[in-house]
């Protein structure tokens, strides 16, 4: 009869241990459907200074197109004794924004871009050509050439990602590196961004919470962000000197404790 009642507690046990691993490891715990309404607006990504771009006009007129492009730059492709010296690659020149938000634009001179998405740039280019009666039928294509987020911490594999849409989310962000590890925590996911006066923030994300997360005004990422995720208590008693042990000395004492509890009732 004792062993009936014993086995039951057993069980609850590690039910509970489950169930408090589980919400230290699972997404969006809080998601009724009322909470996509609160996602905050999208927000597209901007070019700041020191920003890189490709600007291209293209026209019915090859030569008429050519007089609104930096320059094709050509380069051997290899450098050693048995490259390929017939191979070549193209590369357009790229424009670099300065401090004041200016690109010097061939033919249109000093143009104010700071602040504007990649349509933008190309609708006021296209505008500009059209009003001054440069181009009949322009197509203006913007590229992002050196834009990119970093994920650094607990995720499979951290690095810089380059930035190639206009709406980049923290959850791409986490996707792009692999997902969290099981000793990410999951929630306190610090992205540390310059904003505008050029003060440095930091902003904490519980990516366990959906309202939370689709409401924080990180959501959305600019070029630059960096996203941390910070180590658990886990992954942190593995740093100190018994980091060999895989839980640490309370762990087994507590382990211990439940299964004399066990056997006092199995037994008594």
């Amino acid at each position: 009869m004792n062993l009936k009642k014993a086995i039951p507690l057993l069980l609850a046990s590690l039910l509970l241990f489950s169930c408090n691993s589980t919400k230290q490891i699972t997404y969006f715990q809080d998601l009724p459907e009322e909470v996509l309404e609160e996602v905050t607006q999208p927000k597209q990504i901007v070019v700041q200074p020191e920003d890189k771009i490709s600007i291209i006009v293209n026209c019915r007129d090859p030569q008429l197109s050519d007089l609104f492009n930096l320059p094709i730059i050509t380069h051997r492709v290899g450098q050693g004794e048995y490259s390929n010296l017939g191979s070549q690659s193209q590369q357009v020149l790229n424009y670099t924004i300065d401090l004041e938000g200016n690109i010097d634009f061939p033919v249109l001179g000093k143009l104010n871009i700071g602040g504007k998405t990649r349509a933008e740039i190309a609708q006021y280019i296209k505008e500009r050509l059209i009003s001054e009666d440069l181009v009949k039928d322009p197509v203006v294509t913007v590229e992002f050439v050196n834009l990119s987020f970093a994920v650094l911490g607990e995720v499979k594999t951290p690095g810089r990602f380059s930035i190639d849409r206009d709406k980049v989310t923290l959850l791409d962000a986490i996707s792009r590196a692999g997902d969290l590890t099981i000793y990410g925590k999951r929630d306190n996911v610090l992205v540390l961004r310059e904003e505008e006066d050029g003060k440095q923030a930091a902003y904490s994300v519980d990516l366990t919470s959906a309202k939370q997360l689709y409401a924080s005004p990180v959501y959305y990422l600019r070029q630059n962000d960096v996203v941390y995720v910070e180590p658990n208590s886990v992954r942190a008693r593995q740093s100190t000197i018994n980091g060999n042990n895989v839980r640490s000395t309370s762990f087994w004492i507590s382990l211990a404790s439940l299964l004399t509890s066990i056997g006092i009732l199995i037994f008594d």
